[in-house]
């Protein structure tokens, strides 16, 4: 009786281990799928997130022709009833442009529209070329002047200067009344309180005006006035085309050529709080450069770098268009001040691409030599980079440079821009310097692709209306949307006769008023 019990025990416990190892085995099965099912959850997140299923490949013969332009082509004439300007106006405009020849060039197109919504005769815009270039070239040593007025004779009256009047048979001088305006004011300023002033003495005088107009404005019509004045009406003088035109025939004599803007400069670096890349010495020098200029600020520099706030290093341009396909055959236009760090800092982007010039290496001009870091020099850097096939601006936050070849190259047919995304670069960089290299071609590419090459796409905060006048300064022959259609091929027949048609009827009033002042004699 007692071995059957003992067997009967013994027969329990074996099914009691059975069991166990059962349940075991499913319990390790159930590891094993939940594993398997997460690493495939994991997997099908990175997928989504990196689009690790999307072509990575860049193609670069395409690149080196305009974007797609989807229909769209430029087009900044009026498209609803334009009045022409009256002979007799509210007053006069002066304005005073600060900062350096793009920012200015932002400017004037404010200043041409601020004196359209008044009503008043602008005065020929002054050049503040004293603040930051140390060159007193002015309106007149760059732009052609004959050609503004000209241009812009359907939208307002211009003078070179104020007229003196005759009053009690004295020539008096009109004194303009100086204002502030406020940063990106609203038209309802100009309509108010500068307005008031202008009929009360006659003139007034806007000093700075640099940012002095919101960009963001609800008429279309005004929005194509900036698009005529900047790209129609701001045509630098003709030496200065000759000049950009000879060194970009120069340049393509041997192909397709790409030009960059490296904003590794030691204002924007200093601006932009990107320090310890540099020696001790040289953060001392961008810190006092920090402290004397800009606001109180900690900035830490790879919190900095994540967010896309520190240009990039020439070195990090060289490795990105490598890792995009281009060849060190490929020749490069340097659109640049004096890089911060020097040569130090470009040799890795020589080695990478041997084939670099400036407007001093490809024309020895005096002119050019004399001017290059003047007005001359940042007009003629504008032009080549305007005519290059490819533009890279490597830093276009606060850069009016960047921003507005961005926009005229936008608006010139659509032509190819490359605009690094610094944020979903900066890991990428960080992983290569950390030693993880393998791949590392491949991500750029994986980011690169997501950014626009040129193309027509919506203006979103904070891109400036003079970086993406789209829609606005652009039309389309075939479209549903009347806003979009392009404007009848006579505009100009009819702006003209608006203007003979306005011209002559003051005449007629001027001189019927001559009539009743000989009959009051």
């Amino acid at each position: 009786m007692r071995r059957l019990g003992h067997h009967r025990q013994h027969g329990k416990q074996g099914g009691v281990g059975g069991r166990g190892l059962l349940w075991k085995l499913l319990i390790a099965v159930f590891v094993v799928l939940l594993i398997c099912t997460l690493s495939l959850l994991f997997s099908a997140t990175i997928t989504a997130t990196n689009g690790s299923n999307a072509p990575s490949e860049i193609n670069v013969e395409k690149l080196w022709e305009s974007a797609n332009s989807g229909g769209w082509r430029p087009s900044s004439s009026p498209r609803t009833d334009w009045p022409s300007p009256p002979k007799e106006t509210k007053g006069y405009l002066r304005v005073r442009c600060n900062g350096g020849l793009n920012q200015q060039r932002s400017a004037i197109c404010n200043a041409v529209l601020a004196a359209r919504i008044m009503n008043a005769t602008l005065v020929l815009p002054e050049l503040d070329a004293n603040s930051f270039w140390h060159d007193d070239s002015g309106f007149h040593g760059i732009y052609d002047v004959e050609h503004f007025i000209l241009s812009l004779r359907f939208d307002l009256r211009i003078v070179e200067r104020i007229p003196e009047i005759r009053k009690n048979g004295k020539t008096k001088k009109i004194k303009a009344f100086q204002l502030r305006p406020p940063r990106d004011a609203p038209i309802s300023w100009y309509t108010t309180e500068a307005l008031e002033k202008m009929e009360e003495h006659g003139a007034i005088y806007l000093t700075p005006f640099s940012h002095r107009l919101a960009e963001e404005i609800d008429n279309p019509e005004y929005q194509r006035l900036r698009c005529r004045v900047n790209y129609h009406a701001l045509r630098f003088k003709p030496h200065i085309m000759k000049l950009s035109e000879s060194i970009v025939d120069k340049l393509r004599s041997q192909g397709h050529f790409m030009a960059i803007h490296l904003r590794f400069e030691m204002d924007m670096l200093a601006f932009a709080g990107c320090f310890d890349i540099f020696s001790p010495a040289e953060q001392k020098i961008l810190k006092k450069y920090r402290m004397e200029n800009f606001a109180k600020k900690t900035l830490i520099y790879k919190e900095r770098r994540a967010i896309g706030k520190c240009p990039l290093t020439p070195e990090e341009v060289g490795l990105l268009l490598r890792a995009m396909g281009f060849n060190n055959s490929t020749r490069m236009y340097l659109a640049a001040g004096e890089l911060f760090g020097g040569e130090h800092f470009m040799k890795p982007f020589r080695a990478l691409f041997p084939h670099l010039e400036n407007h001093s290496s490809v024309d020895s001009s005096e002119e050019l030599a004399a001017n290059a870091r003047g007005l001359i020099g940042s007009a003629v850097d504008y032009m080549v980079c305007l005519l290059a096939d490819i533009f890279i601006p490597t830093y276009d936050g606060p850069s009016n440079f960047a921003n507005n070849l961005l926009g005229h190259r936008l608006y010139y047919g659509f032509r190819t821009n490359i605009r690094p995304d610094r944020k979903g670069l900066a890991p990428v960089f960080s992983a290569r310097e950390e030693g993880q290299t393998a791949g590392f071609e491949e991500a750029v590419r994986r980011v690169m692709l997501k950014t626009n090459f040129g193309g027509p796409h919506k203006r979103i905060s904070p891109e400036s209306f003079y970086t993406n006048s789209w829609p606005e300064c652009f039309c389309q022959m075939e479209t549903q949307n009347p806003d979009d259609k392009c404007p009848s091929e006579n505009v100009m027949q009819i702006l003209h006769s608006q203007l003979e048609s306005e011209n002559m009827d003051s005449e007629i009033y001027n001189q019927s008023d001559s009539v009743v002042s000989l009959a009051e004699r």
